[in-house]
């Protein structure tokens, strides 16, 4: 097989050559440097491929917003739906509960029906809830809003574990994990504006009739941008291109359908013992990073009463440097392949990062806890596309969606517990020894992300000798 070197478009003809697409027109042509050089063309990449994964990413963002617009304003709900703290910490919790019993059916739905059926029923789905929680403003119907959060933590199932499976089948061996960052971006993103804007559109006023308007609003705006997206899923989303993008996925197509077992599969994951390590580590640090989520409110409150809206835009830093690592991470390791240094070096620093924002969150500084909740986001959440990209290395020829929603299935058992238990340690003890609970396991995953053993597996696909790749740019 071979080694593609950086794609780019626009260069000279003369180097690149052209040839000719079957409806008459000329497209650029990316050659690749290969080991032995024939005349055979049978790796490409489109560029629909950056289009696909703006929609996929778009939707992501849509869903992930919704996981954290009770949370961050947890004591206005609360007001609203005369509920207890607790009840409106399991509209979060939620996302992370449905995941569980449902990943396993979805993932062999997506076995079976592909890409394009996924990403129907996830557009569709959190449609669906958008419009519920419409319905829910009012005061006695707080079971109607849980509903409607159901059924968008339901079509989470359908998003959580696409990024790698979207970047592995769009995207080429030289630039999947960058595809892979920026579709966790998408959801990244819908993270930090759950945090900005509930608390901007919905203030902490006392006149219930004046509470209801503001809620309304900012559920009548999501519903609106959900209802677009799903159209736009409708009529522009595609199952995968019609040549495949690298020399691993020309190998995955040639096993027949036939001869894949889903149930083998997992068996398989779960005799991979890398995996293992990486699958309980990978749900420690996420699972931190939910918790943290989750109860930033209660935690920016107790010591800074009054400042919901400053608490938001905390979150909103904590979420956007994490952003910035997820691409420099992925960028990174498509430029050096370097798969488990990385990993190591970025949850090592996710445990420091967790130790200085936990000493430092009561200092009385607000601009403190801004940096602190930066330098915690950059690490802590520049891990999630290391974890799928790593996984994806350590289990290739499984499937992506398998192998990264057992990884999301950690993820959310980890972020039940650790957001029950340091709410209650919270609540007897202290914000302090909260987040050092969370210390003490991000120090045990950063241990056990040191005894994986590096087995790139999907790299030695991509880099054994083979015929020739042409990577062809066609729209």
């Amino acid at each position: 097989m071979c080694e593609k070197s950086d794609n780019h478009f626009g260069t000279d003809a003369s180097q690149t050559g052209q040839m000719k697409s079957s409806d008459g027109n000329f497209d650029q042509v990316e050659i690749s440097e290969c080991r032995d050089i024939v005349p055979t063309c049978n790796a490409r990449l489109y560029r629909r491929r950056w289009l696909i994964l703006c929609l996929f990413s778009s939707y992501s963002l849509c869903n992930a917003f919704q996981w954290i617009q009770y949370g961050i304003i947890n004591n206005i709900f609360m007001k609203f739906y005369n509920v207890s703290s607790f009840a409106i910490d399991w509209l979060s919790m939620i996302y992370m509960l449905t995941y569980i019993p449902f990943i396993f059916p979805v993932t062999w739905l997506l076995e079976r029906k592909g890409l394009r059926v996924i990403a129907l029923l996830a557009a569709s789905i959190n449609c669906v809830g958008t419009w519920i929680k419409v319905a829910s403003v009012q005061p006695n119907l707080f079971w109607v809003t849980m509903l409607g959060q159901f059924a968008c933590s339901f079509a989470q199932v359908f998003i959580l574990g696409m990024p790698s499976q979207v970047a592995s089948v769009w995207f080429g061996s030289d630039e999947v994990s960058t595809a892979c960052a920026i579709g966790v971006f998408g959801n990244q993103l819908g993270i930090a504006i759950g945090f900005l804007i509930p608390p901007v559109l919905v203030p902490n006023v006392d006149d219930m009739n004046e509470l209801a308007q503001h809620i309304s609003v900012m559920f009548y705006i999501t519903a609106a941008v959900a209802s677009l997206i799903f159209l736009l899923v409708v009529f522009v989303f595609q199952e995968k291109p019609e040549i495949p993008p690298s020399l691993a996925q020309v190998a995955l197509r040639d096993v027949p359908t036939a001869q894949y077992s889903y149930l083998a599969s997992i068996a398989r994951l779960f005799r991979n013992k890398p995996f293992i390590l990486l699958l309980i580590s990978y749900g420690l640090n996420v699972g931190c990073f939910y918790a943290v989520s989750t109860l930033l409110n209660r935690m920016i409150i107790e010591h800074y009463p009054g400042e919901e809206v400053n608490a938001g835009r905390i979150g909103l830093t904590l979420v956007i440097a994490g952003v910035v690592g997820s691409l420099l991470c992925g960028i990174w390791l498509d430029k050096t392949k370097t798969y488990k240094q990385t990993t190591l070096s970025v949850y090592l620093l996710s445990f420091v990062g967790m130790v200085i924002y936990a000493f430092t969150l009561n200092l009385g500084h607000l601009w403190v806890v801004f940096l602190t909740s930066g330098l915690l986001g950059f690490f802590m959440t520049g891990y999630l596309p290391l974890g799928f990209e790593f996984a994806v290395e350590l289990t290739y020829p499984e499937s992506e969606g398998t192998s990264s929603g057992l990884l999301n299935c950690s993820a959310q058992m980890f972020g039940i517990a650790f957001t029950i238990l340091q709410g209650k340690i919270i609540d007897h003890f202290s914000t302090l020894a909260g987040n050092i609970f969370l210390c003490v396991f991000l120090l045990i995953g950063s241990i056990m992300t040191a005894l994986i053993k590096s087995d790139l597996r999907r790299q030695k696909a991509n880099s054994q000798p083979q015929t020739e790749v042409n990577a062809v740019s066609m729209f």
